[in-house]
């Protein structure tokens, strides 16, 4: 047992360190977090240009907004793992390396297939650097200056998310929408320098081997589960989908198995059971999922139902992005005065009422100004959330397992994105080809619709408006049908997302400990931590 007397020490210690040229180290590890999260964020405002080049459905270009977040889930604790063992640094130049090569790939994609596979490699890549700058913060600062570094990061990584549409607007108005998937190149030639001169090599890392198997087990969960999530709305692919959820529950059962009994175990159950952890990681999973899924049904909203440009559509996110960065700093003073979970909840306030805002008042023909009130609600919600979920993460693990935190943070938001995109655009799915069916039955003009043209319509509202261009005397009455029937889906949508920030509310309220109860558990979780080292 080492003496209390020495374990504060070496507390008060670690609470005034911090990295030599930490401004420098600091903006490097935001620079890689952004080059890494864009790409997340800009395919939303290319879907509709996308949905018109390839006629694609609605199932596909939910998998263009999702495969991204589907190669990081996929492969972030596995790769957070590797990361604390053979060196952050090392794998945070890698990731950053093969950005490159897959934004090409996306860039000048030839079929749907090819720019699926894209998006999901490169969200591979993003899986070896985001989660690693938060890990390297984690490793770095620690106390009052690791919140500080956390609510900056997160408040940068919220913006990004938000002004990526904006950029992404320019470039798909005035070039091509491919050309939206290589904003992040000129970043990455400023970012590896920055990465070899500021960031140390080696911060804190463990020396225990990595559960390779636990890792592998842990990217077929997560990729059979979000695949199953998005294919479970498509008729033909039901049966693929029932196949896929089996094999996530079977993935599941083994991951439990294996991290129950490994030595070294991936992603220790006994530090993800403390309720400061796991409560934080649900909380973040559900209100970065929420923001992934307002912008991806959004920006789809403006400009097919609103008629905005790519251009507009983007600026329109700016309330978003503007809020984030105001509320981050609030956050962090918030989180040392009343603690996370009054922060949390604080959060969560501010996106329920953005989603109400949205279901309630979005509408065909609505002024800017709603669409500005709910953005900026739900933006100003994730800038308090976001930092003490994160918060709540690292200080929950000893820093030797700061991948694990890290990874964990970086599920929050792209583990949630995807689960909720795919929740989300399975209902404005399923919502859009109700509604549509139901108003071609009603209509006059009925027997006229063939089976093939009416599988069309329902597939997509950009595949509804391929089919009015070559049936121009039905155009108006098919592309009113389209705005229509999709306002209905996004409803549906928008439900399921007031239903999911109300749960993941009470879950805070009443699991999540209060402020002095949060701290003595942390204080206990540091001595246990030291003692098992």
């Amino acid at each position: 047992m080492i003496p209390e007397k020495t374990v504060a020490s070496a507390a008060l210690a670690e609470a005034q360190s911090t990295p030599a040229r930490a401004g420098a180290v600091l903006g490097t590890l935001i620079l890689v977090a952004a080059i890494a999260s864009l790409p997340l964020a800009v395919a939303n405002i290319a879907l509709p240009d996308i949905g018109r080049a390839f006629n694609a459905s609605q199932t596909q270009l939910n998998m263009v907004a999702l495969g991204y977040s589907l190669g990081l889930a996929a492969s972030v604790l596995w790769l957070g793992a590797l990361g604390d063992r053979y060196g952050r640094r090392r794998m945070l130049l890698i990731g950053v390396l093969l950005s490159l090569p897959t934004g090409l790939m996306a860039a000048f994609a030839p079929s749907m297939e090819v720019l699926n596979i894209a998006r999901v490699i490169g969200g591979v890549a993003a899986g070896m650097a985001y989660p690693t700058t938060l890990a390297l913060i984690t490793a770095l600062w620690s106390g009052a200056g690791r919140t500080k570094a956390i609510a900056l990061w997160s408040a940068v990584g919220g913006a990004v998310s938000a002004i990526g549409p904006l950029l992404a607007g320019a470039f798909v108005q005035y070039l091509w929408w491919g050309a939206s998937f290589l904003i992040t190149i000129p970043l990455i030639v400023i970012a590896v320098p920055m990465v070899l001169k500021f960031i140390p090599a080696h911060a804190n890392e463990s020396t225990k081997p990595v559960d390779n198997l636990g890792g592998m087990l842990a990217a077929v969960l997560v990729g059979a589960a979000i695949l199953a999530i998005n294919l479970s709305g498509t008729p033909a692919s039901g049966t693929l989908a029932i196949g896929l959820a089996a094999i996530a529950v079977a993935a599941l059962a083994a991951f439990v198995w294996r991290q129950r009994r490994a030595k070294e175990p991936l992603y220790d159950l006994k530090i993800a059971g403390r309720p400061t952890f796991w409560v934080a990681a649900v909380a973040g999973v559900i209100v970065f999922g929420v923001l992934m899924g307002t912008m991806f049904i959004g920006q789809q909203f403006l400009q097919n139902v609103l008629g905005y440009t790519a251009i507009e559509a983007g600026l329109a996110v700016l309330p978003a992005a503007a809020l984030m960065v105001m509320c981050a700093p609030l956050s962090a003073r918030l989180i040392v005065a009343r603690g996370a979970r009054v922060t949390l909840l604080t959060g969560y306030g501010f996106v329920l009422l953005g989603f109400l805002v949205m279901l309630l008042v979005w509408r065909d023909g609505v002024g800017y100004w709603a669409i500005a009130l709910g953005y900026g609600l739900v933006g100003a919600g994730v800038g308090f959330a976001g930092t003490p979920a994160s918060h709540s993460l690292t200080n929950s693990v000893p820093v030797t397992r700061a991948g694990m935190a890290s990874g964990t943070a970086d599920l929050q938001r792209d583990l949630g994105g995807a689960i909720m995109q795919s929740i989300l655009g399975l209902l404005l799915t399923a919502g859009y080809a109700r509604s549509f069916a139901a108003q071609i039955a009603a209509s006059s003009e009925a027997t006229k619709v063939t089976e093939n043209v009416q599988a069309m319509l329902v597939r997509s509202l950009a595949s509804a408006e391929n089919i009015a261009k070559k049936y121009p005397e039905y155009a108006d009455a098919i592309e009113k049908a389209a705005r229509e029937s999709f306002l209905v889906g996004q409803d549906w949508a928008y439900i399921a997302g007031v239903i999911a920030v109300v749960l993941g509310a009470a879950l805070v309220f009443f699991v999540f400990p209060k402020r002095e109860r949060e701290s003595e558990l942390f204080t206990k979780y540091q001595l246990e931590d030291r003692v098992g080292e």
